[in-house]
């Protein structure tokens, strides 16, 4: 039923009678292929921005014939101006489904009805993908998912686990989950999808593990890492201002182990924040301390910056109190804070100047290493599977698990960087060079699904 009430909108919102499809189809000129991305699912992160433009840069450089609407989730914090002047010829409209899953507006309705494939970015835990779902039951079109973690372990919710786990872990408890384990809704739309990219193998085994019928089912990195972007106007005067030289510097970023979106959002505080309350509380000067050594033996050892920032808003003022505020003076003078938010075009071009990028959150590393900058991920045993994207890429003598690493550890890993940065450089993009051929595959897939849907 779902269907029909569709055809009869779209119809309406197409302004053509829905009764000669066909006829149609036969008469109309060629029309290029055409794509819908869903993806920009928040602001407040720049990681969540940067999986935008990094999916679009790689559908425009590989595909470059598509027509691509971006079917966006939120776009503040001046992402919607970073994407119409990276890519002016993107379409991008809003909107959200009614009770009978189907388009509220027309504007969606016609996208829906226009397109020949459905297209889930990246993102942790298929994110929309009830809007996945619906697309398909509604319009019989294809869907597929480009780059996302499937975690059945971490988390809360029945049989999930809040303190996590090293990725070792993570893996070993999911494979060990019956067969059935996996939910109704994403069996039914990864069984009908004509593409699922998973960004690391544990999520792709995981989802192996439990059946799944979907024909593709491979590891295709977060689009984060294709983003070309990079805001050279803005970052680089700043840079400037502050007294940071290329090669000269480092970049830290902090994170607590649960992001407080209760706070961010200005909603009411649940049970469930309470209890990722005290595990932030447990554990933040636990994990910090850790990075604070690492500052203090590279700023005295060598006498180069810090630049502490951060990749979600939260992280601003953490990362005054948490990383520069404990420094010793001596040191402290060497830090530079940034006081504010940005985006991953101007976080790109003072990753691409700085010797090194350390960071507890995920995305700042892909940012860095697609402008070929050695990097660290400093994982968190609650952030997910993600992280496993790192070791699949190669990158895995720059990746720690936090409660098995320590400051000395981490000084010794960036003193090897600072020894010999060219070396680092190298490492770095042969890193990038194995995403980019996985990704390359990936848009390889989106064209041969369309072309498909587009024959028959």
């Amino acid at each position: 039923m779902n269907r029909r009430r569709f055809l009869l909108r779209s119809a309406a919102a197409l302004a053509v009678p829905v009764v000669a499809p066909r006829l149609l189809r036969a008469a109309a000129p060629a029309r290029p292929p055409r794509l819908l991305l869903r993806s920009s699912w928040q602001s407040v992160n720049i990681g969540d921005i940067g999986h935008t433009p990094g999916a679009l840069s790689l559908l425009y450089k590989h595909f470059p014939e598509v027509e691509i609407t971006l079917w966006a989730g939120s776009l503040g914090h001046g992402s919607r101006e970073m994407l119409t002047r990276g890519y002016p010829q993107l379409k991008i409209l809003e909107g959200s489904l009614g009770p009978d899953n189907l388009p509220r507006s027309p504007e969606l309705a016609r996208a829906w009805a226009e397109t020949d494939l459905y297209l889930s970015g990246s993102g942790s835990g298929f994110p929309a993908s009830a809007h996945a779902v619906a697309f398909r039951k509604a319009t019989g079109k294809p869907v597929g998912v480009f780059g996302v973690s499937t975690d059945p372990v971490s988390g809360f919710g029945a049989g999930r686990d809040p303190e996590g786990g090293t990725l070792a872990n993570l893996r070993e408890r999911a494979l060990r989950l019956p067969p059935n384990h996996l939910s109704a809704d994403l069996r039914f739309i990864i069984d009908e999808a004509a593409f699922f990219f998973c960004r690391d193998t544990i999520s792709r085994d995981y989802l192996r593990a439990q059946g799944v019928k979907t024909p593709v089912l491979e590891f295709g990195p977060d689009a984060q890492l294709g983003m070309h972007l990079r805001d050279d106007a803005k970052g680089l005067p700043w840079l400037r201002e502050r007294g940071l030289e290329a090669g000269k510097f480092i970049c830290v970023i902090p994170r607590l182990r649960y992001t407080p979106y209760y706070k961010i959002r200005n909603s009411p505080r649940t049970k469930e924040d309470e209890h990722k309350d005290a595990i932030n509380d447990r554990t933040t000067e636990r994990d910090h301390t850790k990075l604070r050594e690492m500052i203090v033996s590279y700023v005295r050892s060598t006498g180069g910056k810090v630049m502490v920032c951060a990749e979600m808003t939260y992280q601003v003022e953490m990362g005054r109190d948490v990383l520069v505020n404990p420094l010793p003076e001596d040191v402290k003078r060497n830090v530079v804070w940034r006081d504010t938010y940005w985006l991953p075009d101007e976080a790109a071009a003072i990753y691409a100047q700085a010797l090194a990028v350390v960071s507890v959150e995920c995305h700042s590393p892909l940012i860095a290493l697609h402008q070929g900058t050695p990097t660290f991920y400093v994982r968190q045993p609650t952030d997910t599977c993600k992280g496993q994207m790192y070791r699949d890429l190669g990158a895995g003598d720059w990746f720690f698990e936090v409660d098995e690493t320590d400051g000395a550890q981490l000084w010794s890993r960036l003193s090897a960087i600072h020894r010999d940065p060219a070396a680092a450089r190298t490492q770095a993009r042969a890193i990038r060079a194995n995403a980019e051929a996985r990704q390359a595959r990936m848009v390889a897939v989106v064209r041969e699904t369309i072309a498909a849907t587009r024959r028959g």
